[in-house]
């Protein structure tokens, strides 16, 4: 790592490789949802969900995926689908209409993520972090 100044260069380390958009898609994720602590405030099934709906989404945050296919997709009960996505509408993160999502565009701050208060809530997590 070369650093200049007290910074590290910032130059990519595959040049050939850089990412663009391409006209294929549009889907980005802004700093603030990890400087602000949009990343550390959710749950690993919200993070699931918010991130393939940030991928699916055209450029107005749209996307019309079916809970069977994002279920199947995601490789995750309905029941956590449905907590997940009503979360993530509670955080005022996404809307749904029924039929269509919409990334919205983040809040001023997060909403805190639940402490872990049952087993079960310990259990999932640990899903997701153990090897």
């Amino acid at each position: 790592m070369t650093a200049r100044r007290g910074k590290i260069a910032r130059a990519p380390i595959v040049p050939d490789r850089v990412r663009s958009i391409g006209g294929r898609g549009f889907s980005f994720i802004p700093n603030r949802f990890l400087q602000d602590g949009f990343l550390a405030s959710l749950r690993p099934d919200e993070l699931l969900l918010y991130f393939f709906l940030v991928t699916a989404a055209d450029r107005s945050g749209m996307s019309f995926y079916h809970y069977d296919s994002l279920c199947s997709l995601l490789r995750m009960q309905v029941e956590r689908y449905v907590a997940a996505r009503n979360s993530l509408i509670a955080k005022d993160l996404i809307a749904f209409d029924g039929t269509r999502f919409q990334v919205l565009s983040l809040p001023e701050r997060p909403v805190p993520a639940k402490s872990l208060t049952k087993s079960e809530d310990l259990e999932d997590c640990l899903l997701y972090t153990s090897p």
